[in-house]
């Protein structure tokens, strides 16, 4: 909506406010009257009620949480009782007159003190609660208001090093060791027999690599406590070991792999023996059969 439509708005609001506090002035001025006030209270005592009204709502606008609930109490509650004022004031013709005195806001003993005792405490909860939203707007903080342009700019001009880096996950080390035999025999495999000469020809226009200039040196004899206890076996005892290991079990289960961890043995002679195995096993089938 553009600025002209607003302002027309809230002029029309202002101006019908203002008719309304006029209608309700006239009430509240003829009930302070009744219960006892001089001509200059019964002419204030309208803005004690109404005027507080205004106030609260204009504390609900700026006030929040619990503070805005209590303003919301605070209109609520005044504005319920200027209606009950207007609701007397329209039902007892004595107090329409020009010259109001004081006198009774209803005929039941009981209604005239609730009434009386409502019209006159109004002013005291007036200055209670108007001087308690007055404090309560001093010292309202509002809540600060994050700029979006703001923010995304302070984000775009960071520097690489300042932007959020996801933490790399931890390195798992396999921590199971490696035998010592098997160790000593990778490091042995690992090392020419021959060094490479040096002084090899190498064609024009390709390059080579730099070479130490110390030559390795040799590992020597693997020690006897590095080599394997467990003697050379041959096939016939491989044989014999996995028939045995083996007799008990299922088709399914007599595998390449089960074989090997069971003898303990190379991956290629686990396959023969199990070819082998396989082959006892269709020849004693066909032999029963």
């Amino acid at each position: 909506m553009n600025r002209k439509p607003k302002t027309l708005l809230v002029l029309a609001l202002v101006a019908v406010v203002g008719m309304a506090f006029r209608v309700s002035w006239n009430a509240l001025r003829d009930v302070a009257r009744a219960i006892g006030a001089d001509h200059t209270a019964a002419t204030l005592y309208p803005f004690v009620v109404d005027g507080l009204m205004a106030l609260a709502l204009v504390a609900t606008l700026v006030l929040t949480a619990d503070a805005r609930r209590f303003a919301l109490r605070v209109l609520g509650t005044y504005t319920a009782a200027s209606l009950v004022l207007n609701y007397v004031h329209g039902l007892v013709p004595a107090l329409h007159g020009a010259t109001v005195d004081w006198g009774r806001l209803a005929d039941w003993d009981p209604a005239n003190w609730a009434l009386v005792l409502l019209a006159t405490s109004l002013p005291v909860g007036s200055i209670y609660f108007g001087s308690d939203l007055v404090a309560k707007v001093l010292h309202h903080q509002p809540d600060p208001i994050a700029n979006p342009e703001k923010t995304a700019d302070t984000v775009r001009n960071r520097s690489t090093g300042d932007l959020a880096e996801s933490t790399p996950g931890p390195v798992v080390v396999n921590a199971t060791p490696i035998p010592r035999a098997v160790q000593v025999g990778f490091l042995k495999s690992s090392i020419p027999d021959k060094p490479v000469p040096s002084t090899a020809l190498v064609p024009i226009g390709r390059s080579v690599a730099a070479e130490s200039p110390r030559p390795r040196r040799a590992t020597g004899r693997v020690p006897d406590v590095a080599r394997s206890s467990r003697p050379r076996r041959t096939p016939g005892e491989l044989l014999t070991e996995a028939r045995s290991l083996t007799a008990d079990w299922p088709e399914e289960k007599l595998t390449a792999e089960g074989i090997r961890k069971a003898v303990h043995t190379s991956p290629a002679n686990a396959r023969t023996l199990r070819d082998a195995l396989r082959g006892e096993r269709a020849a004693d089938a066909a032999r029963v059969a």
